[in-house]
């Protein structure tokens, strides 16, 4: 009897990326169903709720029959047992993401047994990160080549609204 295999992908994607969506691509050949986790870290202050996160991966994963999104809090091995996944599927950008997903690979395998399976990003995007999407973006900066066409107009609207909802009097010169 073959089981289905099922892996997670979890992360902010506050937004996502063309890097994430690149490993996403390349995790839905590797598995039979995909979820794209977007946790919710209370040390993290996104520019997106969850569920609009959840939204705008699911316009960007459309094409993908065996992807889905959905968020969740807590623990991500908690998560993957409840879905039923067996994998953990992350992306590798340099050695520096390497030697992080390592300890927290080993960590999932010794308290859930949950695998981890690495994919390493395509060279293009290696550097990208949500975090520099949005100060370019914030800045006037074209991101089209960064991210899917799907986040360009939301992600532009949010950084308008947070922008007027900063208080010049708190800035620094």
């Amino acid at each position: 009897m073959n089981r289905e295999k099922i892996a997670i992908f979890p992360g902010t994607f506050d937004p996502i990326t063309r890097g994430h969506l690149d490993v996403i691509q390349r995790g839905a050949r590797l598995f039979d169903r995909l979820i794209v986790a977007v946790g919710q870290n209370p040390e993290k202050a996104p520019l997106f709720t969850a569920e609009e996160r959840v939204g705008l991966i699911r316009k960007v994963v459309a094409d993908l029959p065996n992807v889905s999104a959905d968020s969740f809090r807590g623990l991500t091995v908690e998560f993957a047992r409840k879905c039923g996944a067996t994998a953990i599927l992350r992306g590798i950008r340099s050695t520096i993401d390497l030697s992080h997903e390592l300890r927290a690979a080993y960590t999932n395998r010794a308290v859930s047994n949950v695998e981890t399976v690495f994919v390493l990003t395509t060279e293009e995007y290696s550097m990208i990160s949500s975090t520099l999407i949005k100060q370019v973006a914030d800045l006037g900066g074209d991101v089209s080549k960064l991210v899917p066409g799907q986040i360009i107009e939301p992600l532009l609207a949010r950084l308008k609204t947070v922008r007027k909802t900063i208080d010049p009097e708190k800035l620094d010169d």
